[in-house]
């Protein structure tokens, strides 16, 4: 390290900072080498006053000698609660440069689900999905990014940035290595907890190199910008000085030392003992006294200033401090020549930083902090007040208000509520949350308490629904929920209760509240929702007599209404769970359709009954044979999602789901595809959850049909697909998919135990469909050496099901199980029966196998020979390898 001076016009914080700017320079050169150049990201880290401002300052300059294009923001400590500030910030130089009608062609379809969390576009009618609004903002930045390079985004004080713009920046760092773009983060160590210290974790770990550390100066480096700010006739003891007061932290010197040159101090030894009261003046305490010295009209200035935090001009702190304009002109004066304020850097300012911005954040913080408490609230409600009354919403004003102090308002209450539901409408459910969470202070009046404790729950639904629960039940136990919205309450509150792995509570719950009321639509609906948690409900335990109850009530079900629809759906969805004819199944499930489609409040996206109603529907087609229109309902899912930009849980859902639909038809790379995606999509909502059994459970199962035996243990292991199971049931079964798993490892006992429990829990259930969980067939063929009578009964079992739900898949499939535990003429005669059913089949992976089987049965290479036709057109590799073995073993 040397203890050069910087570059000419450089700031005085580089000192000693050659290494890293040569980083910044090596990455830079790297960048505009050519527009297929990988993206960098860099970490600055270090203490506050260690000069990261400097660097990225030092950084912008650089980039634009260049021919760089620069984008920058930065995090303000007061500001952390207001979502997406600072990537509103970072993109706001090629927002403005657009017109809306470009913005759009730019972004797409992602338009309407970024563009309200920019600014640049109204919220829908609905509650975005924070998922989707993350990833349209990756499009967007990804979009622009190739308009402009080379580019650059630089990203200060990371540590104060929102956590909406962090969730971001998290998911863009990951996906830079195919984007010519430059990303520095400058930060300081801790300051962060929760959620964003997680995303900066993530953001740190992507960057593939270690973060750069950012060191105080040396005493020789302190000595050479001694020297070079007072004179070179500074004498040793006192360089010696400026060091062992500042601790080597730049900003500290380049503060102390304008204050040695203002006060004219002469830079000997014999001053030097007075360093220490200077450095004192410039910062905590002594920054405060300092500031109260220049009189009581400058000081209130700089307290506005300080909870404006930003877009500081003079004429909205005049308002703010009721000052006439040319007071305020004379403030901002003084305080620009005492070094607290300052005009912002034209080459890094955005468009609505206003006049002035502090120094320096520590000065700040420390004006911030010597608000009188009782004052400092008082002006963030003025603050608010001076917001709204321009225009810019509750949400733009709810940074203010967040800060008064109860006191039983009215209005504090409704505008607190509404800037909340404009956060939800923009994707920015924590913001929502605190927005409520201090309206529940106030308090609410007895009247709205209730309403606002079920918006809180239906805010954190999707985040936390631990907490959620108790929102919801405290609403519940209060006056004032009544009618549809007390009903949409313990609706949302069972949904908590679910995604909380309480799923018996959940039950228990609907039902006690559907007992409360008298026939009629609301007590219909909650019925209907007991059935469905109940339908979902993997454990071994039944309500005695259900299925008969819920058939009874559905035989009343004409469709009129969706409480109706759903209970059809969920009646189809019984039946095809406990192997009941098919024919009715399907009937079931096409009465609860309104001309072939989804009726009005029962879409994908409609939030009165839950997709949990229409996977329920889905899947009773995919296993009644009818994959056309399982696939047609789950890619509509598909697009609806995307199109919505929900793709958290809910696309990971529509993945799952349409990944068993072309698992079932024999798709099987499709279904490889889209459950790879949806694993993925579920590894960002979290482990355990139901949706993450189903996309792994679906993946594993694939790979299985596929013969990639050994990739499927590999995701078995590096997913946890392990018991103890979910509380809900997962297709397809995962019992019966774990226990197929061990069997084609050679952990046969294992596998076969597995495959027992799933026959049991099955039984206690009440039967079960061969297709649906086909642990009868996989234990038969398991069972077939070392017990052969009790395989035969299993099979004989399994084909009496089979016959019973009537499909050519279920009876195509029994008959292949028998045969497999036959020999001779018996085994083939079975054999090509089952071809002749699964020919008819829509399942042509099962038909390919039976192709194989029968081909090796019979000797026949013709037979082989189309297995391995069907074989290779599913993506089938292992049956095709075994098909092409046997014609080999046969033509020799």
């Amino acid at each position: 390290m040397t203890v050069d001076p910087p570059a000419a016009g450089a700031s005085a914080s580089l000192w000693e900072r050659d290494e890293e700017i040569a980083g910044v320079v090596e990455a830079l050169d790297a960048l505009c080498g050519d527009r297929a150049s990988s993206g960098g990201l860099l970490l600055l880290r270090g203490e506050a006053g260690f000069g990261k401002t400097a660097l990225l300052a030092e950084t912008r300059r650089l980039a634009e000698e260049r021919g760089c294009t620069v984008w920058s923001a930065r995090g303000g400590e007061t500001l952390r609660s207001v979502p997406f500030n600072v990537v509103r910030q970072l993109l706001q130089p090629a927002l403005v440069s657009l017109l809306p009608e470009e913005a759009r062609e730019y972004l797409g379809d992602w338009y309407d689900v970024a563009g309200p969390a920019l600014g640049i576009a109204d919220p829908g009618g609905r509650q975005a999905d924070p998922q989707g609004v993350c990833d349209g903002l990756v499009v967007a930045v990804r979009r622009l990014a190739k308009r402009d390079w080379p580019l650059v985004l630089l990203i200060d004080d990371a540590h104060w940035a929102d956590q909406e713009t962090l969730r971001w920046l998290a998911a863009f760092a990951e996906r830079l290595h195919d984007l010519s773009v430059l990303v520095v983060v400058a930060r300081r160590p801790g300051e962060v907890t929760g959620e964003s210290a997680r995303h900066l974790d993530a953001v740190a770990a992507a960057a593939g190199r270690p973060e750069t550390i950012l060191s105080a100066l040396t005493p020789d480096a302190t000595a050479g910008l001694t020297r070079a700010s007072v004179g070179r006739h500074a004498d040793a003891p006192f360089c010696r000085e400026v060091w062992a007061v500042t601790g080597g932290n730049p900003y500290e010197t380049v503060e102390l030392l304008a204050k040695v040159r203002d006060t004219e101090l002469e830079p000997t030894e014999s001053s030097a003992g007075e360093l220490r009261a200077l450095n004192r003046s410039a910062r905590g305490g002594g920054l405060v006294a300092r500031l109260e010295g220049l009189g009581i009209d400058a000081t209130r200035f700089a307290w506005a200033a300080a909870i404006l935090g930003t877009g500081i001009s003079v004429d909205l702190v005049a308002r703010l401090t009721t000052m006439r304009h040319e007071q305020a002109l004379r403030c901002a004066d003084l305080l620009c020549s005492a070094r607290i304020l300052t005009a912002p850097d034209p080459a890094g300012a955005q468009a609505d930083d206003g006049d002035l911005e502090f120094v320096h954040p520590l000065i700040a913080t420390a004006v911030y902090n010597s608000i009188p408490d009782a004052l400092r609230t008082a002006m963030h409600g003025i603050a608010a007040q001076i917001v709204t009354d321009s225009g810019r919403g509750p949400a733009a004003a709810s940074r203010h208000l967040l800060q008064v102090h109860p006191d039983d308002d009215v209005e504090l209450v409704d505008q607190l509520r509404a800037a909340a539901r404009e956060h939800l409408a923009v994707g920015a459910p924590d913001a929502a949350r605190r927005c409520l969470e201090r309206a529940l202070l106030e308090p609410p009046r007895p009247d709205v308490h209730a309403r606002v404790l079920y918006e809180l729950g239906c805010a954190t639904l999707l985040t936390a629904p631990a907490r959620t629960i108790g929102h919801l039940q405290t609403a519940l136990a209060m006056p004032g929920l009544d009618g549809a919205a007390r009903v949409d309450a313990v609706f949302r509150l069972s949904q908590a209760l679910l995604h909380n792995d309480q799923l018996e509570q959940a039950v228990r719950t609907v039902e006690a509240e559907a007992a409360r009321h008298e026939e009629g639509p609301a007590r219909l609906r909650l019925r209907a929702v007991q059935y469905m948690w109940e339908g979902i409900h993997a454990g071994e335990a039944q309500t005695p007599g259900r299925s008969e109850r819920l058939a009874e009530l559905a035989r009343t079900c004409t469709g009129r209404d969706n409480s109706e629809r759903a209970l059809l759906i969920l009646r189809g969805f019984d039946a095809m769970n406990h192997g009941e004819s098919a024919e009715e199944v399907v009937e079931l499930c096409d009465r609860a359709l309104v001309n072939g489609r989804l009726a009005p409040g029962l879409g994908w996206t409609d939030t009165e009954w839950g997709v949990e109603l229409l996977m329920m529907l889905g899947s009773s087609y995919a296993y009644a044979d009818r994959l056309d229109r399982a696939e047609n309902l789950f890619a509509e899912a598909l697009r609806t999602y995307t199109t919505a930009g929900w793709s958290g849980g809910h696309l990971a859902l529509a993945n799952a789901f349409l990944g068993l639909a072309f698992r079932r038809q024999g798709r099987l790379r499709d279904a490889e595809s889209v459950l790879r995606e949806s694993l993925r999509l579920a590894e960002r909502v979290g482990r355990g959850l139901p949706l993450y059994w189903s996309a792994t459970c679906g993946l594993v199962d694939t790979l299985l049909a596929r013969g990639h035996v050994r990739e499927a243990w590999s995701v078995a292991e590096q997913y946890g697909f392990t018991p103890p199971y979910p509380s809900t049931i997962v297709l397809p079964d995962t019992r019966s998919v774990r226990g197929r798993l061990l069997l084609a490892v050679g952990r046969t006992e294992e596998g076969v135990g597995e495959l027992e429990a799933a026959e049991k829990a099955a039984a206690v259930r009440g039967g079960h469909n061969p297709v649906l969980a086909p642990s009868t067939l996989d234990l038969a063929g398991a069972l077939a050496v070392q017990d052969p009578a009790r395989a035969a009964r299993l099979a004989a079992d399994a084909r009496r099901q089979a016959e019973l739900f009537g499909t050519d898949t279920a009876i195509g499939e029994a008959l292949r199980c028998a045969a497999r535990l036959e020999t001779g003429r018996r085994k083939v005669s079975l054999a090509a029966q089952a071809v002749t059913y699964l020919e008819a089949s829509p399942c042509q992976y099962e038909h390919a196998a039976a192709r194989v089987e029968y081909g090796l049965a019979a000797r026949s290479t013709t037979e082989l020979n189309r297995g391995l036709t069907l074989a290779r057109s599913c993506g089938a590799d292992g049956l095709a390898r075994r098909a092409r073995e046997a014609l080999a073993e046969l033509e020799s």
